[in-house]
């Protein structure tokens, strides 16, 4: 009877110790999936071999073949379950001389108070933003268009000099427009949307040694600031979409594809 127990015994570690090889081994095989980061977004600008008229009309040939990037807002707000009260979209182009973008924007009160040009018209009403940075480069560019016409360019060696007034002191041939779809500044009445247009000279953007032509790697993001009466807090929104509302985040723009 002790014998038959102790068969019984030696089997059922046998067993037990089988199953243990299994869920180990099975363990090492599965284990946890290596995090594969998600691919960059893109954006492209088409070549345009007759040059965009800044006027703040998107009535140019370019802006008629040119791919439409709608704004959104944070991954952050929309986990939030937020949602873009007033959207917005952008279109990018360029030709030997500049790099365009043209942007529409809903816009229910259309304000702009800034009366100058380099000013931060962030604190002063509806804005575009323009950002670009030159993918293996430090150094990247801010550049503002309002509704009133009014421009502003800042340059910063690196993002860990953001804040310096060196950066704000930069100025370049930036050329901007904007039409207004509405009255500009009269909170009493409510506006349709608002039109604008950039130009960035390509020998601005070239001037520290960076190419820009197709196959040259570079970074781009257009942002909004958006104020109105009608809307409970200013909304920020963007393309690409970034993880949150933080308009330097230059890891997370979009790859910029110059096509020809």
């Amino acid at each position: 009877m002790s014998r038959i127990r102790c068969v019984r015994r030696e089997t059922f570690l046998l067993l037990g110790a089988g199953v243990c090889v299994m869920v180990l081994t099975g363990c090492a095989v599965l284990g946890p999936k290596e995090e594969v980061d998600p691919p960059l977004p893109r954006m492209t600008a088409v070549y345009t071999s007759e040059p965009v008229k800044i006027d703040g009309n998107l009535d140019d040939p370019a802006w008629q073949t040119a791919r439409v990037y709608p704004l959104c807002i944070s991954q952050d707000k929309v986990e939030l379950e937020k949602v873009l009260a007033e959207p917005g979209e952008a279109r990018v182009a360029w030709d030997d001389k500049y790099l365009y973008v043209g942007v529409r924007f809903h816009d229910s009160d259309i304000a702009a108070e800034g009366e100058e040009d380099q000013l931060h018209h962030y604190k002063m009403g509806d804005l575009v933003e323009l950002f670009l940075k030159p993918e293996n480069s430090t150094w990247y560019w801010e550049l503002y268009a309002t509704p009133r016409g009014k421009r502003t360019s800042f340059w910063f060696p690196g993002r860990g000099r953001l804040g310096l007034e060196s950066g704000f002191q930069y100025s370049c041939g930036l050329r901007v427009a904007a039409r207004c779809e509405g009255t500009l500044n009269n909170w009493k009445d409510r506006d349709t949307a608002c039109t604008a247009e950039m130009a960035m000279p390509l020998t601005d953007l070239t001037a520290h040694g960076d190419r820009f032509c197709p196959g040259a790697e570079w970074r781009i993001l257009v942002s909004r600031y958006n104020y109105s009466r009608y809307l409970p807090w200013k909304e920020l929104s963007m393309t690409p979409q970034l993880s949150r509302s933080s308009y330097h985040l230059y890891e997370e723009y979009a790859v910029l594809e110059l096509v020809r």
